[in-house]
């Protein structure tokens, strides 16, 4: 028996989800000798989403959990797609998310020469045929799902003569698409893969990783479950929409003799108002609906990087979601609530005002500048504190005045008196307007000496407080407001309909010009702060040097479900 233990006896009275349970059950049996060893093993023709971030989840934790390994392996049969670049951006995301598969990076393509061999094997057992018919009569041949497919004219070609084609397949003699190997299973089978399955195809397509080396590729199915018993992977672990896969894997397994890897399936994530299907992605990059693969309002984990989302509530997000056997719809309002859930407790809080009215103290002095202090994080005292300079003329949001306010109004209005966060109380005296538009543009305050937060003797009783920023001391900056990517929950799943005929063109503000507390000047790229009263923002990682764009994280609250309810 291994010295692994499982989480029963770790964490009696912990709830186990299905995975777990057959894991659990594996190590009790002595299966494997005890070993857990999982994989995550992305195909490297674009960049990872959400989806791609619960299975990382899945896989490396359960890993840790029973004390075992993950490796990352790059399923990479197809040259047409793959790129270098893709590689390199699916590993620094697995890194972001806090996972490490230390030296255990593979490729498919480290395998080719042992899946020709394996493909060899297969022939040489009559199980596997060379077919030289068109793309469009194996279609054909394929049958429908209620009625039986017909043999190849080729399948019964002999041992010899099949050889002989597989290999003037790789040696290049043939036109790409002319000939196919495929396995000799059942063209009757209920289940459409185990119909003899085309396992190579010709394709002289630069790999990039083995260049010109092969002209024929593994397809995904005959590379993918050999992969992981090269590997010696125990549960591989993917969604399920590989289930009906399954069978061809384990037909595999017992006609080549090879390890006997188990495929496990699980429900991928499906988020509300989000796509992740690569192709329709790589759409919206393509055709400039959004600026790039990180562009923050994409569901990719380079996009929820560059919009401030933390590791840690993605991560908190997956195990929220859970395991299920059964595809759902997860809330995209679960996704938000983790992200201000980490973000409350380790995000500074700072000033910025994204809609500026200028407020004149009338009686401070013109030349006075004062030092307020103020806490960084009411979470967490070790945070420290921070000083705002204070003086005669400040900035406040437009939406915190009223010309006319009415009873119980907590802001700022004639006659009112509010308190500024970490400063003084003010009393509005008055406001001029612009004569052409009617528009208020500036409001006119009195303070009361003796209200200095922390010093306050004043005896007023102010019942709002606004935040603010000293107008003489205050950096412009540029401010990006996301929303939903698109307005419909599943925008993929109309039938008769374009997913794009839901794509939310309202889905990125820009403020120009908004101004924010001097201490900004510092931040760092991709650093992220709560805005008093106005949300989560993080400074975004493509900007000019001494520029400052902020792209909003996050609101403060569910905004997004209010409008829903009110519908």
């Amino acid at each position: 028996m291994s010295e692994l233990k499982t989480t029963e006896e770790n964490n009696r009275g912990e709830s186990l989800n299905f995975i777990e349970q057959i894991i659990e059950e594996d190590i009790r049996n002595g299966k494997h000798s005890g070993r857990v060893h999982t994989r995550f093993p992305p195909e490297p023709n674009g960049y990872l989403h959400i989806g791609h971030a619960k299975a990382i989840t899945v896989n490396f934790e359960i890993a840790q959990k029973y004390g075992g390994l993950t490796n990352l392996r790059f399923d990479d049969t197809n040259p047409t797609t793959e790129e270098t670049e893709y590689v390199e951006n699916i590993k620094r995301d697995i890194h972001w998310l806090g996972f490490d598969w230390d030296d255990r990076e593979y490729y498919a393509s480290d395998y080719f020469e042992q899946l020709y061999e394996y493909a060899l094997k297969l022939v040489r057992k009559g199980l596997a045929y060379v077919d030289d018919s068109t793309p469009e009569q194996i279609a054909a041949m394929k049958g429908t799902p209620t009625e039986p497919g017909q043999e190849s004219p080729h399948r019964n070609r002999s041992v010899e003569e099949n050889l002989m084609l597989f290999q003037q397949m790789r040696d290049g003699m043939f036109a790409d698409g002319s000939h196919v190997l495929r396995a000799r299973i059942d063209m009757a089978s209920d289940n459409m893969h185990m119909r003899d399955p085309i396992l190579y195809r010709i394709k002289r397509d630069h790999h990039h990783r083995t260049g010109d080396d092969w002209c024929i590729y593994p397809m995904y199915d005959f590379a993918h479950g050999q992969s992981d018993s090269i590997e010696g992977i125990t549960h591989s672990l993917c969604s399920l929409e590989f289930i009906h896969h399954r069978p061809l894997y384990d037909w595999f397994i017992e006609k080549l003799e090879i390890f006997p890897s188990r495929q496990i399936e699980f429900a991928r994530m499906n988020v509300a108002y989000m796509i992740t299907s690569k192709r329709r992605l790589l759409k919206l990059v393509k055709e400039k609906y959004v600026s790039g693969w990180d562009d923050p309002r994409m569901p990719t984990i380079s996009g929820m990087r560059r919009r401030g989302y933390p590791p840690a509530a993605i991560r908190l997000f997956c195990n929220k979601a859970g395991v299920a056997r059964r595809e759902n719809l997860i809330d995209v309002s679960l996704l938000e609530f983790c992200v201000r859930d980490e973000l409350n407790k380790t995000a500074s809080r700072v000033m910025g005002v994204l809609d500026p009215l200028k407020v004149v103290i009338t009686n401070y002095p013109e030349e006075k500048v004062e030092h307020m202090t103020v806490e960084n994080n009411p979470e967490d005292e070790s945070m420290g504190t921070r000083t705002m300079p204070f003086s005669r003329e400040l900035y406040i949001e437009k939406e915190d005045f009223m010309e006319d306010p009415p009873k119980k109004y907590f802001r700022m209005g004639p006659g009112l008196d509010v308190r500024l966060k970490g400063a003084y109380i003010l009393h509005c005296e008055h406001f001029v307007k612009d004569p052409q538009s009617g528009e208020v543009t500036e409001v006119h305050c009195t303070y009361y000496p003796d209200s200095r937060s922390g010093q306050d003797t004043s005896g007023i009783k102010a019942k709002g407080t606004l935040h603010w920023v000293s107008a003489a001391h205050a950096l412009e900056a540029e401010v990006r407001l996301y929303d939903r990517l698109f307005t419909d929950p599943q925008p993929d799943a109309h039938e008769g309909k374009d997913y794009m005929e839901f794509f939310n063109r309202d889905s990125l503000q820009l403020i120009g010009k908004a101004y924010v507390e001097p201490s900004l000047a510092e931040a760092r790229p991709g650093q992220q702060f709560q805005f008093l009263r106005m949300g989560y923002f993080c400074v975004d990682t493509d900007r000019s040097p001494g520029q400052l764009i902020f792209n909003r994280t996050v609101t403060l609250k569910d905004t997004w479900a209010k409008l829903q309810s009110k519908d």
